[in-house]
């Protein structure tokens, strides 16, 4: 994560002295980080030091769990990693949601976790899994956390409402973790069979890139497999031409 942020020209590009900082990771299971149904904590910890280390005046970490909250928060070991570094971790209560329009084609109006609405920074901390519905859940598909609600409503029309929900929430940045990803039986996961050790980080300030290389390099899906990707370029989100894009690849050791 170190190098991936060097890369990207250093954290301080990002974040700003008195900056209030909302880290959007997975934590929507009940699994262990070796399930990779979640982000890694360890991943998490470090984008917390390095937002803090920036000077940053708060650093939350949040997200909208499916199972129980409490359990995905501790079990995942998110929690602890992000309380370690001084973060503020807050769980989805029913009392943090305000209800927002979206202006979206399927998203109207939605409500939404208040402390994605109060940041100064956004920085999306998805983990590359493969999903049942769409083939692989990315960068766009980790914004379904900061919505509450009844979610599963929105599987019918899915593809718009991650195009939808992505035009309403920008990232300051995206860094993807594929240290360990879900290559099948996802978004949920919990055969150790299922999860590949790849060791990356893929991260950039293109959200629609970021799915499109991530969605080919480990599942081969093209974007026209995946239309939310196709429909966030037509909004002017991104490109899904990320073979066009200037491109930098570092390895440790």
């Amino acid at each position: 994560m170190q190098r991936a942020l060097e890369d990207l020209g250093g954290i301080r590009r990002f974040i700003g002295r008195g900056d209030v900082v909302v880290i959007k990771p997975n934590i929507a299971w009940d699994r262990t980080p070796e399930q990779a149904a979640n982000t890694n904590p360890e991943v998490v910890a470090e984008v917390v030091r390095q937002c803090r280390q920036a000077g940053a005046k708060r650093v939350v970490v949040t997200d909208g769990s499916c199972n129980e909250p409490r359990r995905c928060f501790q079990r995942s070991g998110i929690q602890a990693a992000a309380l370690a570094e001084g973060a503020e971790v807050i769980l989805p209560d029913p009392d943090l949601y305000s209800q927002v329009d979206l202006g979206g084609v399927v998203l109207k109006s939605w409500p939404v976790l208040t402390p994605f609405l109060e940041a100064d920074k956004i920085i999306n901390l998805p983990i590359a899994k493969h999903h049942a519905l769409v083939g692989a859940t990315l960068g766009m598909k980790n914004w379904y956390g900061i919505l509450g609600g009844q979610r599963n409503r929105l599987h019918q029309q899915i593809h718009q409402s991650l195009a939808d929900l992505a035009n309403f929430m920008l990232p300051t940045v995206t860094l993807m973790d594929c240290y360990r990803i879900l290559l099948r039986n996802g978004p949920t996961g919990g055969n150790l069979e299922d999860v590949a050790l790849k060791k990356t980080i893929v991260a950039g300030t293109d959200p629609v890139a970021l799915d499109a290389y991530v969605a080919k390099a480990y599942w081969n899906l093209d974007p026209a497999h995946l239309p939310y990707l196709q429909m966030a370029a037509d909004l002017g989100l991104g490109t899904v031409d990320f073979d066009k894009l200037p491109v930098k690849f570092s390895q440790l050791g």
